[in-house]
């Protein structure tokens, strides 16, 4: 099983948000955001900082994939 975070880069996309807009509203370094372009695990603080900002569900967000 293995994460991937592309329903938050569809949502951002919706709002008309940039990775950079996204770093700032729910006040997460850019680490963070390097770590979700690269599909690897991020903690749960970072993730509800986001579903915060964005006013969104976690399914909003991130997903569990199966690995191929």
């Amino acid at each position: 099983m293995a994460v991937s975070y592309k329903p938050l880069w569809h949502t951002l996309i919706e709002r008309d948000m940039n990775r950079e807009d996204l770093k700032k509203a729910a006040n997460i370094t850019s680490n963070v955001v390097a770590r979700m372009g690269k599909d690897e695990y991020v903690n749960l603080e970072s993730l509800e900082k986001i579903c915060l900002a964005l006013k969104c569900s976690i399914e909003d967000v991130v997903e569990i994939v199966e690995d191929a």
